[in-house]
């Protein structure tokens, strides 16, 4: 098949759009990383740090709340409190919808998919009520900023976040013979554990038990709060060297220079190379992907250090990568944001839209499709298999969905014998084109093309 600038806005962008051309060349694509980040200027979301003194001013109303219980002041302290987790929860949910709305108007489409990519390598989920939505500011602080430049950074600013820091229980952790270890419940191996097994190497790479219980030794004295942020806390740390993968770390005062030496070392190992390419290739072009699109990937990332633009350069250039179009089936999220991309939903009428209509037009028809917002099983983030999503539950809430959404949004339908071409270009069969054109009603013939396997498929 070669390069399509169709195929390139379906399987590496939100979708066709009427509005914003297809990328016409695989530098085009790669431009986009590169440009003048458009999208999050006119949808801004703040940081986590720029949020965190909010978090933990709720966090503080509730200690409060709590100690006066049984009190004179029980009511006000609770509607305070109350208040505090409303306005929080508010603010977020305007962030939730200001993400949404970056992927609907993007120029920049590739720059969205890698993001949610990187979002799901490192997933993180609130385990709190005070920390639950805040999913979009950690993605915005340590994931957005570093997708088009070196992994190992990437994987710092990630795994030293103190969301993974709370979601993988690191604040738990203490090194057992500590200065800080007495009476507490020791150590915890999962921060370590995923860092080498769903992060860097994968499941089944080049390393061992003792590997993992040396690393979770050494990431001792990470640990993070609402009040302060990030937090590097020597007296919790495990004295003496650490031997991870056969080098040796530390050894005298405990710093965090040596985490990330060992971080850089994790990130330059020819398993993480393989496992990121893979990953990638998986994500992005077929569940079972070419052996040597996989070879080529990997080969780019060890010549350069690590930086990832040579890696998705590797990817895009690839012929298995424009000849399997059509072997992945559109996560939730994926379907409902190109759905919305080529009906041309204006930015306002997702951002006016209220808590209950949020929920109802999107969080439940995405949970009810088998993801849940920012809510995956476990650590390892959004399953790729086809299988997955794609079981009579699923695919009942996919077309109910599809033929419900578009005038529930957007009132204004096109003609379906347009929309198709508009959708699909030339990738429309003529089973989709019928389908277009024998609707009685518009609604009912953009929802059969939305309902498709050509457009549910990339």
């Amino acid at each position: 098949m070669g390069f399509s600038p169709e195929v390139a806005a379906i399987r590496f962008g939100e979708g066709l759009s009427p509005d914003v051309a297809a990328p016409r060349s695989v530098a085009a694509l790669l431009d986009e990383l590169t440009s003048r980040d458009d999208a999050a200027k006119a949808h801004p979301v703040p940081h986590f740090e720029t949020l965190r003194p909010r978090l933990a001013k709720v966090d503080q109303l509730r200690r409060i709340y709590r100690q006066a219980r049984d009190t004179a002041d029980a009511a006000a302290t609770q509607k305070a409190y109350a208040d505090a987790r409303g306005a929080a929860r508010k603010v977020q949910e305007t962030d939730l919808k200001h993400m949404l709305a970056r992927s609907i108007r993007t120029q920049a489409p590739f720059r969205e998919r890698l993001t949610r990519f990187w979002a799901d390598h490192f997933t993180v989920i609130g385990k709190n009520a005070i920390i639950r939505h805040a999913v979009p500011h950690y993605i915005e602080e340590a994931i957005r900023p570093n997708i088009a430049g070196r992994f190992s950074d990437l994987l710092k600013a990630a795994v030293l976040h103190p969301m993974m820091l709370q979601y993988l229980d690191q604040i738990q952790s203490f090194g057992p013979n500590s200065p800080a270890a007495r009476g507490r419940r020791g150590l915890n191996e999962n921060l370590a554990r995923e860092l080498i097994e769903l992060h860097t190497m994968g499941v089944g790479a080049g390393y061992s038990q003792t590997d993992v219980r040396q690393l979770s030794e050494l990431l001792t004295g990470l640990t993070a709060n609402l009040q302060r942020g990030f937090i590097f806390a020597p007296k919790r740390a495990e004295p003496g060297a650490e031997t991870i993968l056969g080098k040796t770390y530390g050894g005298g005062k405990p710093a965090i220079a040596d985490i990330h030496a060992a971080l850089d070392d994790l990130a330059a190992h020819p398993d993480t190379a393989r496992h990121v390419a893979r990953k990638l290739a998986v994500h992005f072009t077929s569940d079972t992907p070419d052996a040597g699109l996989i070879q080529s990937m990997t080969e780019a990332y060890m010549a350069n250090s690590g930086a990832l633009m040579p890696v998705y350069q590797a990817l895009l250039e690839h012929p298995f990568t424009w000849d399997s179009f059509g072997q992945k089936v559109k996560q939730p999220i994926d379907l409902a944001l190109s759905s919305m991309r080529v009906l041309a939903v204006p930015a306002n009428s997702l951002l006016q839209l209220n808590r209950n209509q949020l929920r109802s037009y999107l969080g439940q028809p995405m949970a009810a499709m088998g993801q849940p917002i920012f809510a995956p099983n476990g650590p390892d983030g959004w399953p790729e298999e086809a299988e997955y999503w794609i079981t009579p539950q699923g695919l009942a809430a996919r077309l109910q969905w599809s033929l419900s959404m578009p005038s529930v949004v957007y009132r204004s339908l096109p003609d379906p014998r347009d929309f198709v071409g508009l959708a699909l270009g030339d990738i429309a069969d003529q089973r989709v084109i019928f389908a277009a054109q024998s609707a009685e009603t518009r609604r009912e013939g953009v929802g059969l093309v939305l309902a498709s396997p050509a457009f549910q498929r990339r």
